[in-house]
């Protein structure tokens, strides 16, 4: 791999010149909204009309839909200049509890280049009812309890969000309880179950309640979990954390079963009533794949690999219960630390395969880069050799388009090999390696070869394995021999 050398002064000042000559986007970007569950094929806009396009400009002039998270929901009817789906959209599965939902997307025209943003908004709509965690929940409670204790109960989940998702809890009716809805400071609502009146377990010694969870739409769907509540003898004191919440970092390349935190509580009862053993607390599923707890000692450990990409944070419920059945709730809260564990990556939009020699500044290719790390691990620096008569010029956001500097001279030399270096701005990657000379940031550089999918008309690429420095990679190499379609270098006539 070549040495990066500097950018010249004049090459920058082009750079911006072309950069803000090629970003005619608009200031606000388009914005349309579709209810989730549309069919495919149905129709978002008519973009020719919305960016001031003339009829057929957009067939003319190679008009594509890119969308940021490369799959591609939206299709474009260059002919009609109509915005359609391509599949049916599932909030849910896009956007989780995230609200609103949001698709970015971006129009790109090829000749000339031009980008214009979009956003499609996926509307929510009333097609899950709030389900429990289980059928049943056993709730034990002194008799010595005092009117206005308050219970946690279970709380449901509903995957819809705003008016459509869970709303309120209501119980059975009955004599000594009733239930009261509560918002979380994230946002979720609980239910706890409220003591109206004194207890006697020789009076009555348990009670068997359904508790119904509702949404809010029109009708509301609803899910049911039935509560049984036992009378026990007394235990004077439940068990309390000496902590809460616990705070705690651990870096996303921790290996499995790598120790996260110990939690304590403590229970001045004497004997059984004061022995404490400890669990999650509603966790979700993924919190059950990635946390265990030992029920004895409150250690934490880690189950599965973390991801600070997908997830930064952990919010873990844990519950303390001692052997009479009375229970302390305490929270840890558990913070991924991102380390540089990803390449950066670049995709290719548009390649020309020839260049007429003495033709005027030519786009060659169009291609965007991206780094799925962040902070300093996932800015990037984007570079070619200075000593070819080309010119990698920002387009758009973290879209480059690679152009001939001056006309080119095909009996002076016919091909050009062009690298294309992306770089990051963090840690070295793989491996690790320690700065000792105070230079400042470690960093490595990723070249890439592109191989065409399909055949030589298909006009789409995809990117090999990075050439680390000082490392082969052989079946990268086997690749771009074996396949007639793998091209590292660009040729001019």
């Amino acid at each position: 791999m070549e040495t990066l050398e500097r950018i010249q002064p004049n090459r920058q000042v082009m750079a911006f010149i072309l950069m803000v000559f090629l970003s005619q986007a608009r200031a606000e970007p388009m914005r349309y909204s579709v209810m989730e569950e549309t069919e495919s094929g149905s129709f978002v806009a008519h973009l020719t009309k919305d960016l001031g396009l003339g009829i057929g400009e957009l067939a003319a002039r190679s008009a594509r839909v890119v969308s940021d998270d490369d799959k591609q929901r939206l299709q474009l009817d260059r002919q009609t200049g109509d915005l359609l789906l391509r599949e049916k959209l599932d909030r849910e599965e896009l956007c989780g509890p995230v609200e609103p939902c949001v698709l970015l997307f971006q129009v790109f025209l090829e000749t000339p280049v031009q980008f214009f943003e979009g956003e499609l908004s996926i509307q929510d709509v009333n097609d899950h009812s709030p389900v429990f965690p289980t059928r049943e929940m056993l709730l034990k409670i002194p008799e010595n309890s005092q009117p206005g204790t308050l219970f946690p109960l279970k709380l449901a989940q509903d995957l819809d969000v705003g008016s459509n998702g869970l709303q309120k809890y209501t119980l059975s009716p009955n004599s000594h309880f009733h239930v009261v809805t509560r918002i979380h400071s994230e946002g979720k609502k609980y239910a706890d179950l409220v003591q109206d009146k004194a207890l006697d377990r020789e009076e009555q010694s348990e009670f068997s309640l359904t508790l119904t969870a509702l949404d809010g739409g029109s009708p509301p769907k609803s899910g049911t979990m039935t509560v049984q509540i036992l009378i026990i003898d007394v235990n004077d004191n439940a068990p309390e954390f000496v902590h809460t919440p616990y705070e705690v970092q651990v870096l996303e390349n921790s290996p499995l079963g790598s120790p996260v935190l110990r939690v304590s509580a403590r229970d001045i009862d004497a004997g059984n009533f004061g022995s404490v053993s400890y669990s999650l607390f509603q966790a979700s599923d993924e919190i059950k794949q990635t946390f265990s707890i030992n029920e004895v000692t409150g250690e934490i450990r880690l189950t599965k690999k973390l991801d600070f990409e997908q997830i930064k944070s952990y919010h873990v419920e844990i519950e303390a219960i001692d052997g009479g059945g009375l229970s302390g709730k305490g929270s840890v809260v558990i913070y991924v630390v991102d380390v540089n564990d990803n390449v950066p990556e670049l995709t290719i939009t548009s390649l020309t395969n020839s260049v007429p020699e003495n033709a005027p500044e030519t786009v060659v290719s169009v291609f965007r880069i991206r780094d799925r790390d962040s902070g300093d691990n996932g800015k990037m620096i984007c570079s070619i050799p200075d000593d070819l008569p080309f010119l990698l010029k920002p387009t758009f956001k973290n879209f480059y388009t690679l152009v001939t500097e001056s006309p080119l001279d095909r009996e002076s030399q016919a091909e050009y090999n062009i690298t294309i270096t992306v770089t990051d701005l963090g840690g070295p990657f793989p491996g690790h390696l320690v700065d000792v000379s105070g230079a400042g940031t470690l960093s490595h550089s990723y070249q890439y070869d592109v191989c065409l999918r399909g055949g030589s008309g298909t006009g789409e690429f995809k990117f090999l394995k990075p050439i680390f420095p000082n490392l082969l990679i052989e079946d990268t190499e086997r690749e771009i021999q074996d396949n007639p379609n793998c091209r590292n270098s660009f040729v001019f006539s």
